[in-house]
């Protein structure tokens, strides 16, 4: 069983920044793909970003791309996302997620339980 604890959500203007970050109740380094996903109310929940276990392969939704960055310690078991340039439409809840453990064939999906961000006008 992995645990997944968000923190670092909270009220921004537009064009300010945010750094979410994870972390995971197992190692790192036994977990492979982890990312970032939003809903927003009303809509449904999409992907933001997904960062591979060593980090070195990255996807973003194209919404994103250029002004956020995903990254990984799996030393401190963490994932962050550095959000810059801040626009009202990312207004959403954030949730972490990990797919499933290295070892395992399984991906059942382990989800946070999210956190607010807010970008003013």
């Amino acid at each position: 069983q992995v645990q997944l604890v968000e923190s670092g959500g909270g009220l921004v203007q537009a064009g300010g920044s945010l750094r979410l970050s994870c972390t995971a109740s197992v190692s790192a380094f036994n977990i492979n793909r982890m990312g970032w996903y939003r809903q927003a109310p009303g809509k449904q929940r999409e992907l933001v970003a997904t960062i591979s276990n060593s980090g070195s392969s990255t996807n973003y939704a194209d919404s994103v791309k250029g002004r956020f960055t995903i990254s990984r310690n799996n030393v401190k078991n963490t994932v962050y996302l550095q959000m810059n340039s801040l626009k009202p439409e990312d207004t959403a809840v954030y949730y972490c997620n990990a797919d499933g453990l290295t070892y395992s064939r399984d991906r059942p999906g382990y989800w946070g339980q999210g956190t607010q961000v807010t970008v003013s006008s």
